[in-house]
């Protein structure tokens, strides 16, 4: 387990990199691997065990991304850039899918389950970013676009799961009140 978390560092913070101070001029100089002790060699040797659990991990496409990156730091920054892109970009993604997420509606001509996928893969979309949106406000989102055949299940779990306000406990109360209260929201 400590293995693990040592590797991870240098897949975070970069290789590390025997030093010597020379004693003619007062700064530290890379050790040639002729001078390593044997504690150097374990450490410079777990940078080539993180590249070589990272490559292993990887298929022929993504090795073309990767395979002119000297350290596993490297490998691993070109990993994220390719598959999340840049902080901008990632950004920018979020932002769409939150978007997409606060305008999704159920389409006419959908089924429940077609529905949910697409409202699952717009949430796991938002996780895999970074973003997550908590559970009870998923709930009232998928609540608040089922369509008015299914109203009085709406009333039903809103009332035994105690989704609404106090302000939503009285007679009368419609799902309409929650769907006007999710736009108010937005």
């Amino acid at each position: 387990m400590a293995e693990d978390f040592e590797l991870w560092d240098v897949i975070c913070d970069g290789p590390y990199v025997p030093t010597k101070v020379l004693e003619e001029l007062p700064f530290l100089m890379s050790k040639t691997s002729k001078e390593y002790t044997d504690a150097d060699r374990k450490t410079v040797e777990q940078n080539f065990h993180a590249k070589n659990i990272l490559v292993c991990g990887i298929g022929p496409e993504e090795y073309n991304k990767i395979s002119a990156c000297d350290t596993a730091k490297e490998i691993w920054e070109a990993l994220q850039i390719a598959h999340e892109g840049t902080t901008q970009v990632k950004q920018s993604k979020i932002d769409m899918l939150t978007t997409e997420y606060e305008l999704f509606r159920m389409k006419d001509d959908e089924s429940i389950q077609d529905m949910y996928t697409r409202f699952t893969s717009i949430i796991n979309e938002l996780h895999s970013l970074g973003e997550t949106i908590p559970r009870n406000k998923l709930v009232r989102k998928i609540l608040s676009i089922l369509p008015n055949p299914w109203e009085s299940k709406v009333n039903a779990i809103t009332e035994s799961k105690g989704l609404l306000g106090a302000n939503h406990r009285r007679a009368g109360w419609k799902s309409e009140d929650l769907r006007d209260e999710e736009e108010d929201r937005q």
